[in-house]
């Protein structure tokens, strides 16, 4: 994955760990990872989504985690942000008459996917519980 989706997640959680009970706003997360604010609710929204994060609006809302760290594999935060293979992604259009190139995709695929399921494995027997503990 070429793009820093994970490691945004991994961070906002994080944050969120580090303040049980409190309702952090996305401008304060935005501060600390210094990104745009937008950027962070797009995130957090994702976050909503898998049920890990809880928020309300207004004036005194914010987010905080709505399950305990431990719950929270570091594999299914980045299935819930991925958006290619670790790998990167194949080429479009190889030449179909060329012996390579109308094969190539097929093959890559299926490395595509062996390296994905290694780092599924990888991470699956972490949580965030544990990553947070570094701090």
């Amino acid at each position: 994955m070429s793009n820093t989706r994970f490691a945004t997640a991994i961070h906002i959680l994080t944050l969120l760990a580090k303040a049980p009970g409190e309702w952090l706003s996305s401008d304060w997360i935005a501060g600390s990872i210094q990104i745009n604010p937008a950027i962070i609710r797009k995130e957090l929204g994702v976050l909503q989504d898998r049920g890990w994060v809880i928020s309300k609006k207004g004036k005194e809302g914010g987010s905080m985690l709505g399950v305990p760290s431990s719950e929270i594999s570091l594999a299914d935060v980045y299935r819930a942000v991925k958006s290619s293979h670790v790998l990167g992604k194949k080429n479009q259009n190889p030449n179909p008459k060329c012996p390579v190139g109308k094969v190539v995709n097929t093959r890559l695929e299926q490395l595509f996917t062996e390296t994905d399921e290694l780092l599924y494995a990888s991470l699956s027997h972490r949580t965030l519980e544990n990553f947070v503990q570094q701090f």
